[in-house]
């Protein structure tokens, strides 16, 4: 098989995709690299040796020979970025959230039609063990038809993730109810079988926003941002980024359109780090603790009682798969690596996917209105549709029609 050619726009914190993608002689080579940082430039051109290495976005976007482009930079510059590239006629794999606004997502999935270019959108969470675990439970039945879902999200380096850089901006983000959640939303509407319709929220920036050791503008992060025993409790943080006007923690409720009650919550200063997702249907229930290997999902489905610690049926939930184990790389429960794997597949073949544009985009949709909406003392606002002739585009595998 021949290599695909890949173009890299931002190698920062994601620069891991990269690098899962990175496979010469089995697939896949990251032949061209972009980031504006030169420290970011002097790590790509170690990380990939041979490859064009430059500052400037149109260098990729630009570039003759590319099979496809990966756009792996801050979620503002989503759109524009991923259009060019669009334009150019290569196939793009952008990293979640799609965008930042409501409009900007519309924008892209505009000129992927407009243009023929494939789209994906990297929302490995679908490729998550746990996560197909418990889609896989509830498509054959486990707890019967869903009615309610409730998502908690603790974010035990929210600090060290969040409040130290760019996500800390509502210019470069909305805010987290957005970036960050647009992972649990697009999972939650999975399991649902339905897209947000009404949303309502509340949150505020409890802790961070009243430490006062920031950065000055312009100065980069501190080589020990982030360590895995350090910076503890979260009041001990130094270095947060010299702005930060989104909020710590959050509190959201959702109607979705097939009816479908759920709530999210999500907080940064907690000390662990995993998410919690208890799905009721109406004959059961299932919960994971904890959202990797070691962890479970438990079902209770047999019949009524009081507390009952012990399920009726007990899952475990797997490690990362052969494609995960074969890259050394199990970024996201082992997700990253598949994820990747049906992008370069999707680039070669076209086809199905787990992932889905449309489904990003509501995603963002959703949390863009939640954050308006907590913002405004938590007034339900109206989660936008998207055009019907243009959902029908994605649903038909990215083609103009179904011959």
């Amino acid at each position: 098989m021949t290599d695909l050619r890949i173009g890299v726009i931002g190698y920062g914190m994601r620069g891991s995709i990269a690098r899962v993608a990175h496979r010469p002689g089995r697939g896949s080579a990251v032949t061209a690299v972009a980031d504006p940082d030169p420290r970011a430039r002097a790590e790509a051109a170690a990380a990939f040796p041979g490859a064009l290495v430059r500052a400037d976005a149109r260098a990729v976007t630009e570039a003759a020979g590319l099979d496809a482009v990966l756009v792996l930079t801050p979620d503002h510059t989503h759109a524009d970025l991923t259009c060019a590239a669009l334009r150019a006629g290569k196939p793009v794999f952008v990293e979640k959230p799609l965008d930042i606004t409501v409009e900007r997502c519309d924008e892209i999935l505009r000129t992927a039609r407009d243009t023929g270019t494939r789209l994906y959108v990297g929302h490995n969470m679908r490729h998550m063990p746990v996560v197909r675990m418990m889609r896989d439970l509830v498509r054959r039945g486990a707890i019967g038809a869903v009615k309610a879902i409730w998502v908690r999200h603790f974010v035990g380096y929210g600090g060290d993730w969040y409040f130290k850089d760019w996500h800390a901006e509502r210019r470069c983000t909305t805010g987290l109810l957005l970036q960050k959640a647009a992972h649990d939303i697009d999972v939650l509407h999975w399991l649902a079988g339905g897209y947000a319709r009404d949303v309502q929220a509340m949150g505020d920036l409890m802790v961070y926003g009243v430490n006062p050791h920031r950065r000055a503008p312009g100065e980069p992060k501190a080589p020990d941002w982030y360590t895995e025993d350090g910076h503890w409790p979260p009041h001990t943080q130094r270095a947060l980024n010299p702005v930060i006007d989104v909020e710590d923690v959050s509190l959201l409720n959702l109607r979705l359109d097939n009816g479908v009650l759920a709530s999210y919550q999500q907080c940064h200063f907690t000390p662990d780090y995993w998410r919690n997702y208890t799905v009721i249907g109406d004959a059961g229930r299932l919960e994971n603790f904890g959202d990797g290997p070691g962890g479970q999902v438990k079902v209770w489905n047999t019949r009524r009682s009081g507390y009952r610690p012990e399920p009726d049926e007990t899952y475990d939930i797997p490690g990362a798969g052969a494609s995960a184990r074969d890259e050394g790389d199990q970024g996201h429960g082992g997700a990253d690596p598949v994820v990747i794997d049906e992008f370069l597949r999707f680039v070669r073949d076209g086809g199905p996917t787990d992932t889905s544009p449309v489904a990003a985009r509501m995603a963002v949709a959703a949390g863009f209105q939640a954050t308006a909406s907590l913002r405004a003392g938590g007034t339900p606002r109206k989660v936008p549709v998207l055009d019907p002739d243009l959902a029908a585009y994605f649903e038909r595998g990215q083609r103009e029609d179904a011959g």
